[in-house]
């Protein structure tokens, strides 16, 4: 079942000790991985990298993010040619011992990244002869986080905190010792609803990739497994949309910073139903892909204001995007540990339904949450507003078990990955950790979906009504939500207003026998 492709760098002089190979994993495709400048290997050092089946196998994975990551590993094995022993294998440490001549479960002698995942750094670390080197991709090395984190100044592990402290320490968006403008936060300014009569932004559309023959291989291959039964997928695969190389990468991030950052940070948290993308850059996937350094993407935005080519407000939102949360999340699935995995402090233990399971647009009425629903089924991907108060706000509202709401979000977005998911569903989505992460839980009823995006208009339901045939599953799922922990969040000062809400409610009866009554249903 094995298949080794590539072959490995010939030859050297006379006298020198072979460097030794170095394991390269899917999310580390960039060339800044394989620098010996920045504790790379040796610049000569073979390359190993292992397509393993049965990380398909463990999960019913959406069909796009699997053509995009072995689109992705297989563009770079190209670029890379014989420095590379490229392997198909069923796992990597069959893998492994086909790369290097070993026996499977024998020592090796290897270089590796620090993996992303626990599982992945578990793995390399029982190993015996592997040295791991130190994390790549991130601004923030994690013993300096440890520093920040103990401080004990009072900032908790909030996220404002620790990104005014990377903008300090980076020199991000700074004079002298103050931030541009004046201010740290323009969320203000970024937190307009979309512009009314819109179907669409008037921007310049996302920079798009062209498929080539690699892509097309991958795509027969995960034809050939499905239809073999050897792999189930969900949702739909192609055209891609996303950056595979370097190259398309830098493409990517050139057309954003160009003709879309100018106007990304106005309506960075609106939702339009027929423009998904708005002026979002799409670049979570290249960036988790390890094609992009999260500095250089930075740096370009912040170059843009200091020219004069993008307003402070966009550039500020995109910095706050990638320095901030995107760190603050890599930081905090280390930090808190694994068994942060398995928290559920809400105690929600109701499983997901099938249909959401599926991807079932199609068996959904209320219109925000059928259309979120067909963007993931189409594309893997939606942004961070529908993802938070569309889809999570589901979940949150009917009670499912968090950790099958993580594992649904890491299968079916192109850009999940475990370190990315867990602690944006345990913690932000979910509220599972009890707000070791975030002061509240993030859900809302239909009078936020209805300024904020444009889904309300067309639905059967109605964003005020909590009761009838009408009523929003949003609206009631709030209030019911609300009920059901009222003691927990009478408690918080950020939710006890909302909490004091339910005492207005003459229909409160009413409503919690329509949203028991609504069960698992599709709403």
């Amino acid at each position: 079942m094995a298949e080794r492709t590539a072959g490995r760098s010939a030859g050297r002089p006379a006298g020198r000790t072979a460097a030794r190979p170095h394991w390269l994993f899917g999310d580390q495709l960039g060339p800044h991985f394989l620098d010996p400048r920045h504790g790379g290997p040796d610049a000569d050092a073979p390359v190993v990298m292992i397509e393993a089946r049965s990380v398909l196998r463990r999960r019913r994975f959406h069909r796009a993010k699997a053509h995009l990551v072995l689109s992705a590993m297989r563009h770079r094995a190209a670029e890379l040619g014989d420095r590379v022993s490229y392997v198909r294998a069923e796992t990597y440490a069959d893998g492994l011992a086909r790369a290097l001549g070993t026996r499977s479960g024998g020592d090796v002698r290897l270089t590796v990244r620090h993996p992303t995942s626990r599982r992945a750094l578990e793995f390399v670390s029982g190993l015996d002869g592997v040295e791991v080197l130190p994390p790549k991709g991130f601004l923030v090395d994690r013993s300096d986080f440890a520093q920040w984190a103990g401080r004990g100044s009072g900032h908790g592990l909030r996220l404002e905190s620790f990104y005014r402290w990377v903008r300090g320490r980076h020199d991000l968006l700074m004079d002298g010792g103050e931030p541009a403008g004046g201010r740290w936060n323009l969320d203000h300014d970024n937190r307009e609803p979309p512009p009314r009569g819109s179907a669409t932004l008037d921007v310049r559309g996302p920079w798009l990739p062209v498929e080539d023959e690699i892509d097309e291989e991958v795509r027969r291959d995960l034809d050939r497994w499905e239809r073999d039964g050897e792999v189930e997928f969900v949702g739909r695969d192609g055209p891609r949309r996303f950056a595979v190389t370097r190259r398309e990468a830098l493409a990517a991030l050139r057309h954003f910073i160009t003709h879309r950052l100018p106007d990304f940070g106005r309506y960075e948290d609106a939702v339009l139903a027929a423009d998904p993308v708005m002026s979002h850059s799409l670049l979570s996937v290249p960036l988790n892909l390890g094609l992009l350094d999260p500095a250089e993407c930075v740096e370009r935005a912040e170059r843009a204001w200091r020219s004069g080519a993008a307003p402070l407000n966009s550039v500020e939102g995109f910095v706050r995007q990638i320095a901030g949360w995107r760190e603050y999340v890599w930081q905090l699935y280390w930090h808190f540990g694994e068994d942060y995995r398995t928290r559920n402090e809400l105690r929600h233990t109701t499983p997901l339904p099938g249909w959401f399971l599926d991807l079932d647009a199609d068996a959904v009425t209320a219109n925000c949450l059928s259309t979120v629903l067909a963007q993931v089924r189409d594309t893997g991907w939606t942004h961070h507003i529908p993802r938070l108060m569309v889809l999570g706000s589901r979940a949150l509202q009917d009670g499912w078990d968090p950790a099958a709401v993580t594992d649904w979000f890491h299968r079916c977005f192109v850009d999940g990955y475990d370190w990315v998911m867990l602690p944006n569903v345990i913690g932000m989505s979910q509220y599972a950790d009890g707000g070791l992460m975030t002061t509240k839980p993030y859900t809302t009823g239909g009078a936020y979906l209805h300024r904020m995006t444009d889904f309300c208009g067309p639905c059967a339901y109605r964003p005020t009504a909590r009761t009838g045939d009408h009523a929003c599953p949003y609206t009631t799922g709030y209030w019911a939500f609300l009920h059901r922990h009222r003691t927990r969040l009478a408690a918080n000062h950020r939710t006890t207003r909302a909490v004091q809400g339910l005492d207005r409610l003459t229909d409160l009866p009413d409503l919690l026998t329509l949203a028991t009554h609504r069960g698992d249903s599709p709403p």
